[in-house]
C-alpha cells in the first residue's frame, strides 16, 4: 500500500499501539519522531548531534532539526509510510508539506476523561519498565511485576495534573490539525474508545473504504 499517513490523537489515544499495529498489517513504514531523534543520537549523524545539544539542555529540538530527520528517512524510503508523533502543530505540518505528499490523515477520538482514566492509573515497573493499568492490565500481585518481580510504580507524568496540562496544549497546537487535513478531504475520524482490537478494526476498515 503506498499509503502516506499522519496518525493524529491525543497523549493517551492508542496512537502509538494502533501505529505498529497498521504499519505490519499494510507493509507501511512507520516513522516514529521520538525514535528517530534517539536513532541520530545513538549514531552520531550531524542532525544527530545538533539535536543531543537540545535534548541535553532540556530543550524542544527545532522542527528544522526534525524535518531534516524525516527527510533523511525518507529519501531512501520505497513504498508507503505512517507518521508517529509528527506535526504537532499547524507550522510543522506546513514544513511537511514540503518533503512530502500526504495523503491521509487519521484521527483517534477519544472522551478526554477516558483519556485521564487510562494515564492516570498506568503503573509502571522501577527494573524492567513493563507497563500495566490498574484496570485494563493489572498485576497478579498488587504493585508487583509479572515478568520481573520489580515494584509497581506511577510515572511523574502519569499524575492528574500533569496529564490535564498536556492535554491542554494538545487542544490548543495540535487538534488545529485535524481541521488543516480536513479541509484538503483527507481526514478520517476513527472512535479511538474500546478494546484496542475493535479500534483496530476500524481504522482498518476506515483506511480501506477511504476513497482520495
Amino acid at each position: 500500500m503506498d499509503a502516506k499517513i499522519v496518525l493524529l490523537g491525543a497523549p493517551g489515544s492508542g496512537k502509538g499501539t494502533q501505529a505498529k499495529r497498521l504499519c505490519q498489517e499494510l507493509g507501511l513504514t512507520l516513522i516514529s519522531t521520538g525514535d528517530l531523534l534517539r536513532e541520530a543520537v545513538r549514531n552520531n549523524t550531524p542532525l544527530g548531534v545538533k539535536a543531543k545539544g537540545y535534548m541535553d539542555a532540556g530543550k524542544l529540538v527545532p522542527d528544522e532539526l526534525v524535518i531534516g530527520l524525516i527527510k533523511e528517512k525518507l529519501s531512501g524510503l520505497k513504498g508507503g509510510f505512517l507518521l508517529d508523533g509528527f506535526p504537532r502543530n499547524l507550522e510543522q505540518a506546513k514544513m511537511l508539506d514540503t518533503i512530502a505528499n500526504i495523503n491521509m490523515a487519521i484521527n483517534l477520538d477519544v472522551d478526554e476523561q477516558i483519556i485521564v482514566d487510562r494515564i492516570v492509573k498506568r503503573r509502571s515497573c522501577k527494573q524492567c519498565n513493563e507497563v500495566y493499568h490498574l484496570e485494563a492490565k493489572p498485576t497478579k500481585v498488587a504493585d508487583v511485576c509479572d515478568k520481573c518481580g520489580g515494584e509497581l510504580y506511577q510515572r511523574t507524568d502519569d499524575s492528574e495534573p500533569v496529564v490535564r496540562e498536556r492535554l491542554r496544549v494538545y487542544k490548543e497546537r495540535t487538534l488545529p490539525l485535524t481541521k488543516f487535513y480536513q479541509d484538503r478531504g483527507i481526514l478520517i475520524n476513527v472512535d479511538g474508545q474500546g478494546e484496542i482490537d475493535e479500534v483496530f478494526e476500524r481504522i482498518l476498515k476506515a483506511v480501506k473504504e477511504f476513497k482520495h
